[in-house]
């Protein structure tokens, strides 16, 4: 009954949303859903992300279909996909929701070198990588395909105004201090705080909220295996009704927990991305 509850206010809030968005009542710039529980103000991305003003024509087609991917990338892009997790599951409210590794205006800090891959990438290689890694895929995505030309048309697009080759506020993830996760406290904190919408086994619910281990989660080459950059995704930004709430320690803790669970293993023949 109150994952019931849950789900209809979820689906209430954003039919309201996109209400008041398309009678006038909201701007049609992204709205921050700024939070103070943390004692950080989000910085509020300069963007016009309203799907209304997408051009028409080709390029629009295109740029649609870029956020079609984004919102729902196994459906939209299910050659590529080995897992249930879509783009928006990690870059929340469509990429444009700081310290959520925005996109906005990331495609004008390409090329640029890559920790990781250690190596000079472009910027379709680094989406590459999003799904060998936290997509699971199990065959590249060409960077010359229709759902590869999509996804840059849409983040091109959320960029637009953006200057190339300056790093946009709130991009990436807070800092945090390192601190070591407890499994046991972990435990606790994901069953009170966590289990409501991700499941008692981290299944998730298909089309609401993402799973967070098991097969259909990412594998162990994605960003989120790593419980410090998990730890900073989720202390700002969950839970989602109360994001921000979690101290460090306790993001660090369900971190770890989460992070002890199975997950997919990353497939090294990709390891160059």
């Amino acid at each position: 009954m109150k994952l019931k509850l849950l789900l209809e206010k979820f689906r209430l809030l954003q039919i309201v949303g996109l209400t008041l968005i398309f009678l006038g009542f909201l701007p049609s710039k992204a709205v921050s859903y700024a939070h103070t529980a943390s004692g950080r103000a989000k910085p509020k991305p300069n963007v016009d992300a309203n799907p209304g003003n997408i051009p028409s024509g080709p390029l629009g087609d295109s740029i649609r279909l870029g956020l079609n991917i984004f919102k729902n990338t196994p459906k939209y892009a299910s050659s590529y996909v080995g897992n249930k997790l879509s783009c928006s599951d990690c870059h929340l409210q469509d990429g444009i929701a700081a310290y959520s590794s925005p996109l906005v205006g990331v495609p004008g800090t390409f090329p640029a070198y890559n920790q990781r891959a250690h190596r000079v990438i472009t910027f379709e290689e680094r989406i590459q990588e999003c799904f060998v890694r936290s997509e699971n895929g199990s065959r590249m995505i060409p960077a010359d395909s229709v759902e590869m030309t999509a996804l840059v048309a849409y983040m091109q697009w959320i960029s637009r105004g953006q200057p190339a080759g300056k790093t946009p506020p709130g991009r990436g993830l807070v800092r945090l201090p390192a601190l070591n996760g407890n499994l046991t406290r972990g435990e606790v904190i994901y069953a009170k705080r966590c289990s409501s919408c991700h499941g008692a086994h981290g299944a998730g619910i298909a089309h609401f909220f993402p799973p967070v281990w098991g097969n259909d989660s990412f594998n162990t080459g994605a960003g989120m295996d790593h419980p410090a950059k998990m730890a900073a995704f989720v202390q700002h930004n969950m839970p989602l009704n109360s994001p921000g709430s979690l101290t460090a320690q306790q993001a660090f803790d369900v971190s770890a927990y989460i992070d002890s669970k199975p997950h997919p293993a990353f497939n090294t023949a990709y390891k160059s991305y």
